[in-house]
């Protein structure tokens, strides 16, 4: 097992201070204070809270860097270093149903010379579980001190894929019902436990066989995309390029299965 780098034990250390607040909120979550932030998405205070440690515990250490946040937006830094993109809470309606699925994500994005910007570390911590999924680029994936790899199944048909559900003001329902239709007579069962960065992680555990979803914002995948790509596994858009934070869309999996639902979503969406 590699040890952690500087980096990562600061990522490390700002989940760990954030989780015990999000696990005794977790469970007084009918006492939560809860505030509207648009159609069939709330944020808590809780949400705003693990934001608001994390970020104060990654700015000491890294006082020059940009900020990218569900909750409190862009916050610009030196943009020749790096800037960390942090969902505090992904599985928001999870928590605040009680339901016990959810985590926190923090990547790491450096900026590249011809312009364009790289993920090169992720960290996807379960709270309620105490997983600590992580990887730095070149490095591999790992759960806590266990090497990942994703799954190496090739048959669709015995393969378990994981999902996102349009709903109310989010999502587009037309392209979701012509993927799935495509998707679900070929392989073995479809999930959707409601967080897209536990999905990206459990595709890098080898839990899930593969994923795709859209409308994703940064935060939801940039950390999960990192953790199947050191776990041996394939992430694009839906067309197959490597745009998916760009484009929202997110498609994982072996390259075995990677390749077989990308020609079908390819044809779905035709």
């Amino acid at each position: 097992m590699p040890s952690h780098s500087g980096l990562l034990t600061i990522m490390e250390r700002a989940v760990r201070k954030a989780a015990p607040r999000l696990r005794r909120d977790f469970n007084e979550v009918q006492h939560l204070q809860v505030s509207r932030k648009g159609p069939a998405d709330f944020v808590s205070m809780a949400d705003k809270r693990a934001e608001e440690t994390i970020f104060e515990e990654l700015r000491k250490s890294r006082p020059d860097w940009g900020f990218l946040m569900e909750e409190g937006g862009e916050i610009a830094g030196d943009p020749t270093k790096p800037r960390f993109i942090v969902d505090p809470l992904d599985g928001t309606s999870n928590f605040l149903h009680g339901i016990p699925h959810f985590c926190i994500s923090i990547a790491v994005e450096e900026p590249l010379a011809n312009g364009k910007r790289e993920v090169t570390t992720g960290l996807i911590y379960q709270p309620l579980t105490d997983e600590s999924f992580w990887a730095e680029k070149g490095r591999g994936a790992w759960l806590q001190g266990g090497r990942l790899r994703v799954s190496s199944r090739r048959d669709m048909s015995e393969a378990l894929i994981a999902t996102g559900i349009p709903f109310l003001g989010h999502g587009d329902f037309v392209e979701w019902s012509r993927i799935f239709g495509a998707v679900a007579p070929e392989v073995a069962g479809i999930r959707r436990f409601g967080s897209a960065a536990l999905d990206l992680a459990w595709v890098a555990a080898g839990r899930y066989d593969g994923f795709w979803e859209s409308g994703l914002k940064p935060w939801d995948g940039a950390a999960g995309m990192l953790l199947v790509k050191e776990a041996g596994g394939f992430v694009t858009d839906f067309r197959g390029t490597d745009r998916s934070i760009e484009r929202g869309e997110y498609l994982a999996g072996n390259e075995a299965l990677h390749s077989r639902l990308h020609k079908l979503v390819a044809n779905a969406l035709r």
